[in-house]
């Protein structure tokens, strides 16, 4: 069969999968941030020791337990879940605009990937940053405030799950976005309120009703409330109803980023 046949019946030269193309950007989107690790690694680290520094020295002993286990250890869980979803969606999202703003966006388009290659390699970088990160704070500050992971697994699950969901809302910011000062807007506005009101650094129980339901609506409440069941044991809400609330989250907002991929909306006008 001729290559020009190929083509007419919707197959590619590389085969269903550009497996080669996928791997290269998501090969170039981790190199990118581990050039500058300082920044996208170190610094994480230490603004999320200092969370925990500050919150012990202010609250200590005199604050009561939350969920049975002392109110720092309620607290790492959410502060590393909260770390990973932030770098997940600023590694994609900058990538994006970043290639946007200096004009070499095509450089990605060009190539053969499908919508679907782009999103998983982008993804891939994403993840892959969040992972590193929360490893970092599970293995060098968790120890220090004798902290250990009951279920590794899970916590590894519920963290790429984190890094999946907020790596594709940073493609769709990223793609939306034409300038550093949008992208800046997103984050301050959508992604830090999504973090901060989560239930990281409180409980669910102790919140009125109308905020108590308004927490249930944000589905980064059920990460953080997953990666504590799989680090504590213990969750306000049913760890099988926060996966299902996330992975259905997460599939929307991928499912939008590959429309945009597929359509080039404000990619290639």
């Amino acid at each position: 069969m001729s290559d020009t046949t190929e083509r007419q019946q919707g197959t590619r030269r590389f085969g269903r999968v550009n497996w080669l193309g996928m791997w290269t950007l998501a090969l170039r989107e981790t190199r990118r941030f581990l050039a500058v690790w300082t920044q996208t690694l170190m610094a994480p680290l230490v603004t999320a020791g200092l969370f925990l520094l500050i919150f012990n020295v202010a609250i200590g002993p005199t604050r009561g337990d939350v969920m049975g286990v002392g109110f720092v250890h309620f607290l790492a869980p959410g502060i590393l879940m909260m770390t990973v979803i932030q770098n997940s969606f600023a590694n994609v999202s900058s990538s994006i605009v970043i290639s946007k703003v200096q004009g070499n966006i095509v450089d990605t388009l060009m190539p053969p990937l499908s919508a679907m290659e782009l999103l998983v390699g982008y993804l891939a970088g994403g993840i892959l940053r969040g992972l590193l990160v929360a490893t970092a704070i599970a293995v060098i500050l968790f120890p220090f405030i004798g902290l250990w992971v009951q279920n590794p697994l899970l916590a590894l699950v519920w963290i790429a799950l984190g890094g999946a969901f907020l790596g594709s809302l940073g493609i769709v910011a990223g793609i939306f976005a034409n300038k550093f000062d949008q992208i800046a807007a997103i984050t301050n506005f959508i992604v830090t309120p999504l973090s901060f009101l989560s239930g990281t650094f409180y409980s669910l129980d102790s919140m009125p009703p109308i905020l108590r339901t308004i927490s249930h609506a944000n589905p980064v409440y059920y990460l953080i409330d997953g990666l504590r069941f799989a680090v504590l044991g213990a969750s306000d809400s049913p760890p099988v109803l926060g996966f299902v609330v996330v992975a259905l989250s997460t599939l929307a907002v991928a499912a939008l980023a590959w429309w945009m991929f597929r359509t080039g909306y404000r990619l290639k006008s």
